[in-house]
């Protein structure tokens, strides 16, 4: 079996493990394990996963940061890539460790804290402990419990009542090593009452190896929160993302989530969404843009449990070459989830014969006073809108060009800030020039 081996390791350096993180972590490890042992990674005898057969990542020789060493790089050296003329304050994740000498950042707010989540647990263990391992439910996500058993470290954004950081929040996530890794992230994201965030996370691998990358968000929005979570991947074609968010929010709360991968090896995002107040709002979207072999899997699950609530999910992929693209979405209404306005669109557009889009759209609703809708629609470019270009003195791959840059647009429009927006809209153009071939040199932002 795939699973023995970190079974072994696990039970193996459980002290280690131990000793090189925190209390507040290490509690949940062992209730991982043993789920972890009954169901395992995922594979593609499962429904969810039918595409995508997860457990085949893990089966190689991978290594481990067990005693949690700290990789001897200065982010600030080693990588130059940021988003320009985007006023952030700037954190990094080293593999799956928070580096904690970063650059002096504008001060954060009274009361706000942003960094590793080990001493956000020691310095404030009640709120962590009220949230770390219980959104990111891992009963049927043998993923998640392997997360669980393995992470060290990770980061925290803790907001307080009341409290709005004006200036976006950027975790630049930089994938470093001299063999192939297996890199085990934690974030956790908590807004109180009344609280606003936006946070824009940055994958990029730096070293030209292996990686297979777990990653847990849990995201706890209190009401009338507003937490805007934006991810941006630009991986190598040697690596295996597999993130995982799960949201909780309350009554007058609003969460935006947008994933954004231009450039990746094989990607499953797994998003969870569950809204446990009245008048909550989520705004869920999507854009991968594949080509060659890569892998792109968005599986997103809304749970409407309350009424007069509101969500709108938009999941776009647009695949060449032999790429293939997987997007299942559910939502389930409730049955006292009664004015519950829900919708789901999935567009998929392929630029070759020989990519391959896979799409299932669901609805579940117990509610019988409701307005929802999904749409899903697989295609390929607008013959009709290429003559009209192209008789308008426009050439063939430029007049392609635009309609795929067009194509893409409602999704960046998701975004609420400006100039994340119009640099989203400069890469996307650049990747589909072919001028994003991978982001080791940095050359994305170049």
């Amino acid at each position: 079996m795939i699973e023995q081996q970190y079974k072994d390791l696990f039970q193996q350096f459980r002290s280690e493990l131990d000793a090189n993180s925190v209390e507040g972590m290490n509690r949940h490890r062992d209730a991982a394990f043993d789920r972890f042992q009954q169901i395992g990674f995922p594979t593609s005898r499962e429904e969810d996963y039918k595409h995508s057969n997860l457990a085949r990542a893990f089966d190689a020789d991978l290594g481990l940061n067990l005693r949690n060493i700290p990789i001897p790089v200065n982010p600030y050296d080693a990588f130059k890539c940021d988003v320009p003329n985007l006023s952030t304050h700037l954190y990094f994740l080293i593999n799956d460790r928070y580096y904690d000498k970063p650059m002096v950042n504008d001060p954060l707010p009274e009361g706000v804290y942003v960094g590793s989540m080990q001493r956000f647990s020691e310095d404030h263990p009640e709120i962590f402990n009220a949230h770390y391992g219980r959104i990111a439910d891992y009963a049927d996500n043998g993923v998640v419990a392997y997360n669980t058993m393995f992470a060290q470290d990770g980061f925290v954004v803790y907001v307080p009542k009341n409290v709005t950081v004006e200036k976006p929040l950027q975790l630049i996530n930089i994938l470093r090593g001299g063999v192939d890794l297996n890199v085990n992230r934690r974030l956790l994201i908590i807004a109180e009452e009344n609280a606003h965030v936006k946070l824009l996370v940055c994958d990029h691998a730096v070293d030209d190896v292996h990686f297979v990358v777990t990653q847990v968000t849990e995201v706890s929005a209190a009401a009338h929160a507003q937490v805007d979570i934006y991810e941006l991947e630009e991986n190598s074609l040697k690596v295996t993302r597999l993130n995982n968010l799960f949201s909780e929010q309350m009554e007058h709360s609003h969460v935006v989530t947008s994933g954004i991968t231009l450039h990746n090896g094989y990607t499953r995002n797994n998003y969870r969404f569950r809204i446990l107040g009245e008048h909550a709002h989520v705004n869920a979207g999507g854009l991968a843009i594949c080509d060659r072999q890569q892998h792109i899997d968005n599986f997103a699950f809304l749970d409407h449990a309350l009424p007069n609530c509101t969500s709108n999910e938009l999941f776009k992929t647009v695949l060449d070459d032999s790429a293939t693209g997987v997007f299942c979405g559910k939502i389930l209404v409730e049955k006292d989830a009664q004015k519950t306005q829900a919708y789901q669109n999935n567009r998929n557009l392929l630029a070759s014969a020989t990519a391959h889009m896979f799409s299932k759209p669901q609805l579940e609703i117990y509610a019988d006073d409701v307005k929802c809708s999904h749409g899903l629609t697989t295609g390929q470019l607008d013959e009709d809108a290429l003559f009209y270009m192209r008789a308008r003195g426009i050439d063939k791959d430029e007049a392609k060009l635009l309609l795929m840059v067009a194509f893409t647009h409602d999704v960046v429009d998701l975004v609420r800030i400006d100039t994340l927006q119009e640099r989203l809209t400069m890469l996307i153009e650049k990747r589909f020039r072919g001028e994003l071939m991978r982001c080791g040199n940095c050359n994305v932002c170049k």
